[in-house]
This record gives structure tokens, sequence and C-alpha cells, in this order.
């Protein structure tokens, strides 16, 4: 086992010396057409963009969608709108880091960094993916207690078992895990699609509540949930995910093939994240047209909403399809989550183990004060800890983002691929925001 961290002995730039090849025994598994319509050859690269978009539609990403809706109404579409496309050019940034330099986001941390500077990045990127799974774990238990009425605690160690699911789809290839995730997906999208329709929203307020508006930023109480939604949507543990799943595709080392690559990459991570979207959108209008418009304006907690669904929208069939979205998407969020973690400890530590002992370890790493943080709240407080995680995501977001930025916008590393001016600009802004919106969420704290 090599635990080595920092810059490898002899690496004297990128273009030079390729990585060893992300999540190794899937690497370049996913064969990809030489000839054809390119419609064919775009098939193959799509499903990884899909993976990403589960970790934009988490449960603590239900927690501050609910908790702003029905606090806040509509207003604070605006910030899902806007996450969004921050979250697709950051993804484009991912897929083109890994296509031009062979590296996931931790390998060319590891590479391009001193040995301390590198260690710090692994933690903070460990704390963050902690905090993932633990509003996934939460999540998760919540969903299963709504539908089969199992505790908190039994349901806490259901989520562990995605460690063997992982292992069994892999071992029958890259494709069935996409498949998987791709298959709750959809069952989501119909729940909330019924739901959205049971509820009849005001459209006009809808389309108004995709408008900037200062209040957000004014407003420490709707700024920290906006924080919170900017957390739950652009995440750390996806840009370190996607940067290494696209390197399933074989997709081949020659220029053209790389354009053709990022380009299909690209569309493939944008559709998926135009459907995260729409389902971050639908859970904030749920709430803002059940429970802000009468009134309800303090529902957080995920049980409460589930509960208060049916005598509000009057069907009883509205809490069993919110519970059912709820577990998908937790059953999804610990798979891709689960697989961040080994990208994360196999880029920065240079793991060299057994695929299923790896996927134990960087699973328990992240499960272990999961769990104890979800069995020592048990159902109270979990609204509260889940938009919290949320936050911390949105404060951990700045240490990937950056380096991200600065790679690929880097000729000397990135080559002919490397990003074009006005991408590097808009990434820039996206970067300098992020970071400008939680230096004013820790002065709002610390001066409150």
């Amino acid at each position: 086992m090599d635990l080595r961290v920092g810059r490898p002995k002899g690496e004297t730039g990128w273009l030079t010396s390729v990585g060893e090849g992300s999540l190794a025994d899937v690497h370049r598994t996913v064969a990809v057409r030489r000839g054809g319509a390119p419609w064919r050859r775009a098939l193959a690269f799509f499903g990884p963009g899909y993976l990403v978009a589960v970790g934009y539609m988490d449960p603590g990403n239900w927690a501050t969608s609910i908790a702003g809706g029905s606090a806040f109404g509509y207003t604070l579409l605006f910030v899902a709108l806007l996450s969004n496309i921050m979250a697709i050019v950051l993804q484009s940034l991912c897929a083109r880091l890994a296509i031009a330099s062979g590296r996931d986001l931790a390998q060319a941390c590891r590479d391009a960094y001193p040995r301390p500077v590198a260690v710090t990045l692994w933690l903070l990127a460990e704390i963050a993916i902690i905090a993932t799974d633990i509003a996934e774990v939460i999540g998760t238990a919540i969903g299963l207690n709504l539908i089969f009425g199992l505790p908190l605690e039994i349901g806490v160690v259901v989520t562990a078992l995605d460690v063997f699911l992982i292992l069994y789809l892999q071992k029958l290839g890259f494709r069935w895990v996409e498949a998987f995730i791709i298959a709750l997906l959809g069952v989501i999208a119909v729940c909330f699609t019924v739901q959205i329709a049971m509820v009849d929203p005001d459209w006009s307020a809808v389309i108004a509540g995709f408008a900037p508006t200062r209040e957000i930023v004014s407003n420490p109480e709707m700024l920290y949930l906006a924080l919170g939604i900017l957390g739950a949507t652009v995440m750390p543990h996806n840009l370190y995910l996607h940067s290494g799943i696209v390197q399933t595709r074989a997709y081949g080392e020659t220029l053209p093939e790389k354009r053709e690559a990022l380009r299909f990459a690209t569309l493939d991570s944008t559709l998926a994240l135009m459907l995260a979207l729409l389902v971050n959108a639908s859970i904030l209008i749920l709430a803002a047209a059940a429970f802000h418009t009468s009134g309800r304006t303090e529902i957080a907690e995920l049980g409460e909403a589930h509960d208060l669904l049916a005598p509000l929208l009057g069907f009883a069939v509205a809490p069993v399809l919110f519970g059912v979205a709820l577990l998908c998407c937790g059953l999804n969020s610990t798979v891709t989550a689960t697989l961040a973690g080994q990208i994360v400890m196999e880029g920065f530590l240079r793991l060299r183990l057994a695929p299923w002992l790896r996927r134990l370890i960087t699973r328990l790493i992240a499960i272990i004060p999961a769990a104890g943080v979800t069995i020592w709240y048990g159902d109270a407080g979990t609204a509260e800890l889940l938009i919290l995680t949320q936050v911390v995501l949105s404060l951990q977001l700045s240490f990937a983002v950056f380096p991200l930025v600065t790679f690929t916008a880097s000729r000397a590393k990135m080559g002919e691929l490397v990003a074009p001016r006005w991408l590097v600009a808009v990434a820039v802004l996206i970067a300098v925001t992020i970071a400008g919106l939680n230096v004013k969420l820790l002065a709002d704290f610390v001066f409150a």
C-alpha cells in the first residue's frame, strides 16, 4: 500500500506524464465507437452526467429547498437557477480536466501542489464527503422510516449496504451502475411531476421567482438558506466524482478523439443538470405552494413535510410519492458519494488495495460519523442538521473550485484543450462569487 501524498518524483509536467487512471478497476472499460453516426458515438458518453446530477438533488437539497420554499415562497428559485448554471460550467471544466490530462481532480491536486497543501485539500475533501454522507444517510433513513416504518438507527445500517450494491453492479460493468442511477432518477421525476400537478402552483409567481432580488443578500436568514441551496447544488464531491467517472470511457488518445469526447461529455452533463434543476425547482415549488401559501412558513423537517402533504393537498397518495422520491434520492446519493470517496482517497493518497476493501474503507470514513450524528439526533433536529451540512459544503466548495479553475486555465497542464478565455473568465467569476458569499455568511455569524 502506497500512502504518499504530493508530487511524484520526476514529475516535470502533466503533458509528459498522464495520471495513473482514476477508478482503476473500471478505467476505460466503456467502449466508444470509432465510426458511424455521431449520435451513436454520443450514446457512449451518456451516463456519467446523471451520476453527477444525483448530487444536485440529494436529501440535503430537499431540506434546504423545503425550508426555503416554506419560509420565502418562490423567491429562492433564482438561487436554484443560478446554482445550476454554476454547476454546468464547473462540471464542464471537470470533464475538460479529466480528458485533457488523464487525471481526476484529486490526482491533479496531488501532482500540482506541495505535500502540505495536498494533505490539507484532502482533509477538506473528506470533510465535504462526510457532510454529504450525513445528509444522504439521514435522507435515506427518513425515507425508509416514512415508507416502511423502520427506525432511523436501522435505516442508517441499511444505507451502509450500498458498498455491496456498487461492487455487484460494477462487477457486471459500470454501465449497470449508471442504469441503476438513471432508473431511480426516472422514478423521482415521475413522483414530482404528479405532485406538482396536485399542488397546482401559481405559475406567474413561479416565473417571477426565477428573477434576482437584492433581498437574498440583504436578509441574513435568506442568505443562509441561499448558501445552503448553493452548497446542496454545487457540491465539492461532485467535482472529484465527475473528473473520475468520465475516464470510464475508452475515448482514445489523439487530439480529435479527445475533442469529441469533451464535446459529448459536456453535452451529457449539461442535459443531466437541466433535469436536476427541474427536480430542485419542483421541491421548492411544492414547498412554496403547499406550505408557504397556507401560512406554514417554518416547515423544514422532511418527516413533517411528508405528514402535512395529504391534509393540505387532499390526496392520500401525495405523501407516498414524497417518501418514494426521497428514498430514491437517498439511495442514489449514497452510491455516488461512495464513488466520490474512493476517487478522493485514491487520488490524494495513492491507495493500492483490493476494490472491495478500498470502497469499504472510504465508506466507513464517511458513514461512521454520519451514523453517529444521525443516531444521536434521532428525529429531532434533523432539519437543522441537514441544512447545516449543506452550508458546510458551501464553505468547502472554494477549496475544490479554485484548483479546478486554475488547472483548466493552464496551457502548460492542459495543452490544446486548455479552457478558452471566456470560459475561464466565467469560471473565475463563479469562484469569486462563491468565496464572497461564504465570507459574508461567516461575517454575519461573527458580528450578528
